[in-house]
Parts: structure tokens; sequence; C-alpha cells
């Protein structure tokens, strides 16, 4: 095979009890020009030899984890486990990828979000922020997720949906725009948001997952107040 890179043994650094060397380009090829120094990776089954794929900066990729086709990993960015990166997909800055997750497609990830799991981001979309995508969840079409938002168990958002600030998107649920889902904020106690998501008409409140009409039943055994509180927020959804 005509090698477009090789691993530049005197460059080797230690992470996590590995080693990592340096890649050097062979040849010029996209925007690398021959000589050009990389990111760090393991060896070469993490970076293909064919195509523009590139890796940069201070980025790291290493155990199982490949980059292939035309993708990018660059920056200070972390691709690791059985995770890959393909087709035109970039992860960049301090972003992370790992366990058996999937970045195809355009799809971006980028600053200190993190994907994990077996979750799956393709298409347009975009995870940046310090959002987390993990568990089986998908992400695709023109969605984005962002802020400290979460996306996880078998959740997915498409579409043009934008998922953000606090917003937990989980189980079965479906967001196909940012109108299929809403984060309210708890006032009275402990200050923490909460999301209800229309598909499938549940709620999450910290580690509680339910219907409304539960939420409320939980929120009066731990006082009045809480039982009152949530009941409005309920009702007005029941509502709209």
């Amino acid at each position: 095979m005509d090698k477009k890179y090789e691993l530049v043994k005197g460059t080797s650094i230690d992470y996590k009890n590995r080693t990592l060397y340096r890649i050097k380009a062979l040849k010029d090829f996209g925007e690398v020009r021959k000589g050009d120094l990389g990111g760090y990776v393991e060896s070469e089954k993490n970076l293909g030899q064919k195509y523009n794929c590139w890796v940069s900066g201070n980025a790291l990729v290493y155990g199982n984890a490949r980059v292939y086709d035309n993708a990018e990993v660059y920056g200070n960015a972390i691709v690791y486990g059985n995770a890959t990166i393909y087709d035109n997909a970039e992860v960049y800055d301090n972003a992370r990828v790992f366990n058996d997750a999937e970045v195809y497609d355009t799809a971006l990830i980028y600053d200190n979000a993190e994907v994990y799991g077996n979750a799956r981001i393709f298409s347009n979309a975009e995870v940046y922020g310090s959002a987390w995508v993990y568990d089986n969840a998908l992400v695709y079409d023109n969605a984005g997720v962002y802020g400290n938002a979460e996306v996880y168990d078998k959740a997915e958002v498409y579409g043009s949906a934008r998922v953000y600030d606090s917003a937990e998107i989980i189980h079965n649920a479906r967001i196909k725009s940012s109108s299929d889902y809403l984060v309210f904020k708890n006032t009275w106690s402990s200050g923490r948001n909460f999301t209800y998501t229309k598909s499938n008409k549940m709620w999450k409140v910290g580690c509680f997952y339910g219907t409304g009409e539960e939420l409320v039943a939980k929120a009066y055994k731990d006082s009045k107040e809480s039982g009152d509180k949530y009941k409005l927020y309920v009702d007005l959804v029941n509502s709209l």
C-alpha cells in the first residue's frame, strides 16, 4: 500500500498506560502537505491510509477506535474505545467520542461535548457545548444538541430540532422540532431544570421518570408545596 503517513517513533507520548505516536504525512493529500506533523495515534489501525482522513493538533486516537474516509479529528479531541469517525465527519476542540459510538456523514462534534455508548450522530447533525449523547441515542438530519443537554437511552433527535440548556431527552422520546419538548425550572426548592417530552408524554425530574400523574403523586409525598407546584406544570402542559 502506498502510505500517506507514518508513525514517528521518536515523538511518542504515554497516555493512560498506552504509547501513542505522532504521525507525519508522507505525501500531499487534502489540505495536508508532505512533512506535516499530525496528532497522536496508538497504531496505524486507528487512522486510514486512504483518502483524506487525518488526525491533527493535539488530538488522540487509540484503542480500537478508527478514523477513515475523509473524517478529521483535531484540536484536543480524543477518540477511543471502539468508536468510529468516518465519511466527512469532524471531531474537534475538547470533544470526546468513545465506547462504540459512531459519527459519520457530515456530522460535527466539538466544544466539550461527549458522545459514547452506542450513540450514532450522522447526517448534518451537531453536538457541542457540554452536551452528552449516549446509550443508543440517535441525532441526525439537521438537528443540534448543545448547552448542558443530555440525550440518551433510545431517544432520537432529528429534523431541525435544537435540544439545549439542561434538557434531558431519554427513553423512547422523539424530538423532530424544538417544540417537541419543554424545559421548566424548579424555583421553589432544588433549582434544577426538568423536562417534558411530548412524543411519549413523559417527565424527567432528577432521578424520576414517568407520567404527569405519577410525578404529581410522588411530589405530594415529598410535600404539599412540591405537589401543588408540579401539578401546576402538569396541568399547564395538559392544557396545551
